[in-house]
């Protein structure tokens, strides 16, 4: 557990299978991933100019791949990676954009998540084991995370699903986003609660409001929802892309301690990867 006051930690801290997040355009949102190791991360994004799809100056101003602009030469570590958005990986540097490092903190207690009162920097769900953790985002690195969309699935929820395997049932829900669900818990706060018009004064507006924005941030965190369920990554994929595995080992195998090792398949031309039976999740 990092702190109260702050999330922020030094890059020699870090283990693979962490969530690290750094946060964007003067501390508006910020960008989420999974650190990988060797300095690499691996994190769900859009394309510069398309974040959300308004069609308007919003799509540049909010953006999740790092760094937006694409001038200047390419990194040396992690420039020959060509993909531009879904799930990529980048080094550390380049993930950073210059901003500052900060951890995810996972099986906070209430009175924690409480006080922390920004979201998107903790949650009350508990994190699998770390090399669970890196066998999805890698999984998912080679296979999809299916659209973005920064309401239902951005960045946030590619690396809490990476973290906890838990995904929503229902469809119209916000998605695992802290950061979302502070933003709507705000709104509701604000906007549309009933129990404002108790009160006159403004000391009583202030506790009605911030107690319900507590309350709505609280009922919203993934680790207390109870219309979440455990999804393999390998089921998860099928739902979303027609692909061929990349390795026989799944989350279940690796969970149960199976040496990765022994469960990958070497690579082949595209003529035999084309007969490699599916893998059952």
């Amino acid at each position: 557990m990092v702190g109260v006051l702050s999330n922020r930690v030094d890059r020699d801290d870090l283990k693979a299978g962490d969530h690290i997040y750094t946060w964007r355009a003067a501390y508006i949102y910020a960008h989420h991933g999974i650190y990988a190791g060797d300095g690499m991360v691996i994190h769900f994004t859009r394309a510069a100019g398309h974040e959300i799809g308004t069609g308007t100056f919003l799509d540049w101003f909010l953006y999740s791949s790092s760094p937006a602009a694409t001038e200047g030469p390419p990194c040396q570590k992690c420039g020959h990676l060509v993909k531009s958005d879904g799930v990529i990986t980048s080094c550390l540097d380049c993930f950073l954009d210059g901003g500052s490092l900060y951890l995810f903190d996972y099986a906070v207690s209430p009175a924690f998540f409480l006080a922390k009162a920004r979201g998107g920097t903790c949650t009350l769900a508990a994190s699998d084991p770390s090399d669970v953790v890196i066998h999805r985002a890698r999984y998912l690195l080679d296979n999809g995370f299916g659209m973005y969309s920064l309401f239902k699935n951005n960045c946030e929820d590619f690396a809490i699903y990476c973290k906890t395997g838990l995904l929503m049932e229902t469809a119209f829900s916000v998605g695992r986003s802290g950061q979302l669900a502070s933003l709507t818990a705000a709104f509701s706060a604000v906007a549309s609660s009933p129990l404002r018009f108790l009160t006159t004064s403004a000391g009583g507006l202030a506790i009605v409001t911030s107690g319900m924005y507590c309350v709505g941030r609280y009922v919203s965190d993934i680790g207390v929802r109870r219309d979440v369920v455990k999804v393999p990554v390998e089921r998860l994929v099928e739902q979303n892309v027609t692909s061929i595995p990349q390795s026989r080992a799944t989350e279940t195998d690796i969970a149960a301690g199976a040496p990765q090792q022994q469960l990958e398949v070497p690579c082949m031309v595209a003529e035999e990867a084309s007969i490699i039976p599916p893998v059952a999740p």
